[in-house]
C-alpha cells in the first residue's frame, strides 16, 4: 500500500527538508515503512547521512501543494524521539530510523523502521477537492515525464471534483498548481527549455 504523506528530514547542520512523498507500507510488517526517493534527492541524501526522518500524516493539501511549487517555509516543532522535525499541522507524525538500503541507480529502495509514532488531531477524512489537489500535485510532480497534453486532460476530470467541494485551503493550493502548469507550458512553447516548477524531493 502506498500512503501519500509528507516527508521530514534534515543534514547535518540540522536544516529541515519537507517533501511530499508516496511511502509503502506492507500489512505484515507495520513497523516498516519503504522510502523511494528518486536521484538526485535532498531526501536521499539526507536520509543517507543522518538516518532518520519523519513521517507527517497531513490533510492540509496547501503542504502538498506548496513544497511542490518551492514553498516550504511550513512551521515545524521537534521530533520526539530522534533528531528530527515535525510538521505542525499534521495530524499524526511516525519518526523512522534508516535500517537497510537497497541500491539502485534510479531510485534506491530505504527501508525504515519505526521509532515513535503520535497521534495529534483526529482525521476527518478527505473530501473531493482535497483528492483532487492530491492527484493533480502528483501529476505536477511528473511534468518531465508524462505528455503535457495527457496531464492537462487529466486536470480537466480532477476540476470537476474540486469546484463542487473546495474550500479556501483547496482553492489556494490548486491555484499554486495551475500557476506552475501555465509557467511550464509557456516555457517549453517558448523554447526556452525551462522546466523548473520548484520540484525537489
Amino acid at each position: 500500500m502506498i500512503q501519500e504523506t509528507i516527508v521530514i528530514t534534515q543534514n547535518s547542520s540540522g536544516q529541515a527538508h519537507i517533501a511530499p512523498m508516496g511511502i509503502h507500507t506492507s500489512p505484515g510488517a507495520q513497523d516498516e515503512f519503504i522510502i523511494l526517493p528518486f536521484r538526485p534527492s535532498t531526501t536521499l541524501n539526507n536520509l543517507l547521512e543522518s538516518k532518520t526522518a519523519v513521517i507527517n500524516y497531513c490533510d492540509d493539501v496547501r503542504v502538498f501543494a506548496g513544497c511542490l511549487i518551492g514553498r516550504r517555509d511550513w512551521p515545524l516543532k521537534p521530533a520526539e524521539k530522534i533528531h528530527g522535525q515535525v510538521l505542525k499541522c499534521a495530524l499524526a507524525h511516525t519518526e523512522v530510523e534508516l535500517v537497510r538500503v537497497e541500491d539502485d541507480e534510479t531510485r534506491p529502495k530505504l527501508v525504515c523502521k519505526t521509532v515513535h509514532s503520535a497521534n495529534h488531531a483526529p482525521f476527518m477524512g478527505f473530501n473531493r477537492a482535497q483528492y483532487s489537489v492530491l492527484e493533480a500535485a502528483i501529476l505536477i510532480s511528473r511534468l518531465n515525464r508524462i505528455p503535457l497534453k495527457k496531464i492537462q486532460a487529466e486536470i480537466d476530470y480532477l476540476r470537476i471534483g474540486l469546484e463542487k467541494t473546495a474550500g479556501d485551503r483547496e482553492l489556494e493550493a490548486w491555484a499554486w498548481l495551475m500557476t506552475a502548469i501555465e509557467n511550464y507550458s509557456a516555457a517549453n512553447q517558448s523554447g526556452t527549455g525551462s522546466t523548473k516548477t520548484g520540484i525537489s524531493a
